[in-house]
């Protein structure tokens, strides 16, 4: 009679139980063992995995073109491009060389808030025999070709010797002067060329500073020069006859409101040319420099 061993039987020769393989990542095991009463066992998921562009699964080399190496269509490419350049599409990437500057709508520099961008000379530097010879007669090409050169040698000696003269194209000075004697009209003549200067330097940069202020973008140095030279050319004609004549003269009088308006056409086209303002503004900033000039010069002698 066979007899049972206990704890022997078929099983014993069964392998050791090996430790659960380990999934890829990406995928998930589904629970084992039996499903649930009246449900159908659990089938094994997996997480779908992106395909290269290429196909096969190999890794992508770029190239600086924008394509793929070995492969026939570049990275970044949508559907319907060909070996042109990478999509802009959201979700593609673009590759850029060493150096390139991968915002095109950026080229031309950084923008900064309130820098004025100012234009480029129209021409050199004029010597000063030219310069006073083109206020006259080609005022507004002058004052462009000049915007961004400073004046200052002629502005000074051109003003200086107009308030040396200036003194006795008024009635009540040039009477002092004459009936002074030479060590105390000396003193008078110099001062007042010094004063005219002064006067210069002053209305020059008020002008310029009402022109900044209106929008303007031009030099303070051609803008102070440039006016100082206007100022005393335009009253050249009516002191050359007050020299001679009374200063209420008939002709000496009408000379003064031409003068003065062509000073003020003159101021216009200056501060519109320098500081890249339209007639309206240009003449808004000179009026100050208009009014001074008939208060103290012209109504002297009107």
């Amino acid at each position: 009679m066979a007899g049972f061993r206990i704890g022997r039987g078929r099983d014993n020769n069964r392998t050791p139980q090996q430790p659960p393989r380990q999934q890829p990542y990406g995928q998930q095991q589904a629970p084992q063992g039996p499903a649930p009463y009246g449900q159908q066992p659990y089938p094994p998921q997996q997480w779908p995995q992106q395909a290269a562009p290429g196909g096969h699964g190999e890794p992508e080399y770029f190239d600086p073109h924008g394509g793929n190496a070995g492969q026939g269509q570049g990275y970044g490419q949508g559907p319907g491009q060909g070996s042109g350049g990478p999509s802009d599409s959201p979700g593609y990437t673009q590759a850029f060389a060493i150096g390139e500057d991968p915002y095109p709508y950026n080229q031309g520099g950084t923008y900064q808030a309130g820098a004025a961008q100012a234009a480029a000379p129209s021409g050199p530097r004029l010597p000063w025999k030219e310069l006073l010879r083109g206020i006259v007669t080609r005022p507004g090409a002058t004052f462009l070709q000049m915007r961004d050169y400073a004046v200052w040698g002629p502005a000074l000696i051109v003003t200086f010797l107009y308030g040396l003269l200036a003194v006795f194209g008024l009635d009540d000075t040039r009477e002092d002067v004459i009936k002074a004697t030479l060590s105390k009209a000396v003193p008078i003549v110099l001062s007042a060329g010094v004063a005219f200067v002064i006067c210069g330097l002053v209305l020059g940069a008020v002008t310029h500073t009402l022109a900044r202020q209106l929008g303007g973008d031009g030099s303070w140095q051609p803008t102070v020069g440039l006016s100082m030279l206007v100022m005393s050319l335009t009253d050249v004609p009516r002191l050359l006859f007050a020299l001679f004549l009374s200063g209420d003269n008939m002709l000496v009088q009408v000379l003064g409101w031409v003068t003065w308006v062509a000073a003020g056409a003159l101021f216009t086209s200056l501060i519109s040319k320098s500081h890249d303002l339209p007639w309206p503004k240009a003449l808004g900033a000179a009026s100050i420099q208009l009014v001074a000039l008939l208060s103290i010069i012209k109504l002297g002698t009107i």
